[in-house]
C-alpha cells in the first residue's frame, strides 16, 4: 500500500497552512511553517501567480493531506459523494470525517490523524467490542470506539485520562473509560477543517 514517507512539515509549507500533521509540535516554536513560511524547494520563495486550475489542485491536495488519504482513495470517495444525494462537496467532507482514524483523532485519543492511523493499524481500539485495524473504516451513528483493555495501561492513554478533552457535538467521550460514541453522523456545519470543497468539485468536473 502506498504511503507518504517524507517530512510531514514540508506538506504544511507547500500548502501554506498548518495541517497539524505532527501533533503537539505544530503548536510549539519548532513548527516548520512558523520558521519558514514559504514553500519548500529551490524556488519556494519565488512569487507565483496561481491559475484557476492551480487553486483547484492545491485545494484537492490540501484535503488529501489533512485526512491522510492517497489519490486513488480520495477519487473513490469523491465518486461516492457525487453519486449520493445532496451536495457533492458536503458529502465528500462527511465521508472523510467518518473515517475511523479521523474519529479517533476527534475523540482526543491521538494528537494527530497520522498518530491515530498508526494506533488503529496497531490494533489499540475496539469498534462495538470488536478489534479493528483498518483506518479507513466508516463509522455509523451509535458506534462505540474504545481503547483495548491491554492498551489502557500504556503511558499514552494514562496521560489522556488526565486531560480535559473537548469533542465535536456529534461525538461524546468518557475519558475515564477511554471510550467514545458517535451520537449522530456529522454534517458540513460540524466540520471545521478549512477546505473549500467547491474547488475540488470544480477540478473533478473538468
Amino acid at each position: 500500500m502506498a504511503r507518504y514517507t517524507c517530512a510531514n512539515c514540508r506538506l504544511c509549507r507547500r500548502e501554506g497552512q498548518k495541517m497539524f500533521l505532527k501533533g503537539d509540535r505544530c503548536y510549539g516554536p519548532k513548527c516548520a511553517l512558523d520558521k519558514k513560511s514559504y514553500a519548500p524547494g529551490q524556488h519556494g520563495q519565488m512569487r507565483h501567480k496561481m491559475s484557476e486550475y492551480g487553486m483547484q489542485l492545491r485545494e484537492k491536495q490540501k484535503a488529501k493531506r489533512f485526512y491522510g488519504v492517497q489519490e486513488t482513495q480520495f477519487r473513490n470517495l469523491f465518486d461516492r459523494a457525487d453519486r449520493a444525494n445532496g451536495v457533492t462537496g458536503d458529502n465528500l467532507l462527511v465521508l472523510l470525517e467518518r473515517r475511523l482514524d479521523n474519529v479517533v483523532y476527534r475523540l482526543g485519543f491521538a494528537s494527530s490523524r497520522k498518530e491515530a492511523r498508526q494506533m488503529v493499524v496497531h490494533g489499540h481500539f475496539r469498534l462495538n467490542g470488536k478489534k479493528v485495524n483498518s483506518p479507513s473504516l466508516e463509522i455509523k451513528a451509535g458506534d462505540v470506539i474504545k481503547v483495548k483493555e491491554k492498551s489502557q495501561n500504556s503511558p499514552k492513554f494514562k496521560e489522556i485520562r488526565d486531560m480535559q478533552i473537548t469533542v465535536p457535538s456529534w461525538l461524546s467521550v468518557d475519558v475515564d473509560k477511554l471510550e467514545g460514541k458517535v451520537l449522530v453522523l456529522p454534517t458540513r456545519e460540524d466540520i471545521d477543517t478549512p477546505i473549500a470543497e467547491h474547488l475540488i468539485v470544480e477540478l473533478y468536473s473538468k
